[in-house]
């Protein structure tokens, strides 16, 4: 299968799941299926890829890099989760661009950064006064959204290590999940009790995990080899759209006017950044 197209899918997969996620909220707080998601999403991870067996995993600063990457993880996946619950998915994920985007324009030299974080900007400015239109719960989403970016930022940063480590990526993110979903634990695991107590809740819980982690992290792991840096940039700017469309199709949250044209400068913003040296070190957005 083509590589642009197994990008595609994972896009579309990662949204479902999340899509799926905010049919949960009247049953489970977001935090808590944000929660439920990693650990089990982490016992998948583990359980494929067999961590214990692999002895660089557990030197301390291998350990101590994932510890750090799995809180931000798991941070910016409940603060995504929170945000979903009041914004527009499509929305919600063109909001959280802004953390890579602010990345990007910052540590890049080119007037292709410095453009692309005034494009970004205006695309930002436009969802966010949009999303006020809504009322005052939008307000809490769009400080969650904002948050969600912010670790986002330290997710490329540490997500670097991780991924370029001699581990191997995918048995670091596994180390990194297991741990973000423990520390979050003493917080958040108390919200999970409607979903030991109903199967089919739980399985739900299982799909989003599946669909939202699990599915497009080995998806992408086959992508970010195959593709070249300008397919990359493509692809990771129709992602914000992926997500506009899933919510329209499952959520029924359809982009109007101002929406689109922000959709498409965050879109355009994304691909101004994207450079040969991160198409082989980042993934698109976890949450």
């Amino acid at each position: 299968m083509p590589a642009p197209l197994l990008f595609v899918i994972s896009g579309l997969t990662q949204y479902v799941g999340a899509a799926v996620a905010v049919d949960l909220f009247a049953r489970v707080a977001p935090a808590g299926v944000a929660w439920l998601r990693v650990a089990v999403a982490a016992l998948v991870l583990v359980a494929w890829c067999r961590p214990w067996r692999v002895r660089a995993t557990w030197t301390w600063p291998a350990v101590r890099t994932a510890v750090l990457f799995g809180v931000v993880l798991a941070g910016m996946n409940v603060a995504f989760y929170i945000a979903i619950d009041t914004l527009p998915l499509g929305t919600a994920v063109a909001l959280e661009f802004a953390g890579p985007v602010a990345v990007a324009a910052v540590t890049g030299r080119g007037w292709r950064d410095r453009t692309a974080i005034v494009v970004a900007a205006a695309g930002v400015v436009l969802l966010a006064g949009v999303s006020l239109t809504a009322g005052h719960e939008a307000v809490r989403g769009l400080v969650a959204i904002g948050v969600a970016a912010l670790c986002w930022a330290f997710y490329i940063v540490l997500g670097r290590r991780v991924a370029t480590a001699a581990t191997g990526g995918l048995t670091g993110l596994s180390v990194a999940m297991a741990a973000g979903a423990l520390v979050l634990a003493p917080f958040l695991a108390h919200t999970a009790g409607p979903v030991l107590h109903d199967v089919w809740l739980a399985l739900l819980v299982v799909v989003v995990a599946v669909c939202s982690s699990v599915v497009p992290y080995g998806i992408e792991q086959v992508v970010l080899r195959r593709v070249r840096p300008a397919t990359f940039a493509v692809l990771l700017a129709l992602l914000p759209a992926t997500a506009a469309v899933v919510g329209a199709v499952m959520l029924r949250q359809v982009p109007h006017g101002l929406e689109v044209v922000g959709l498409l400068l965050v879109s355009g913003a994304i691909a101004l950044t994207a450079r040969a040296s991160d198409a082989a070190e980042e993934a698109p957005p976890p949450a």
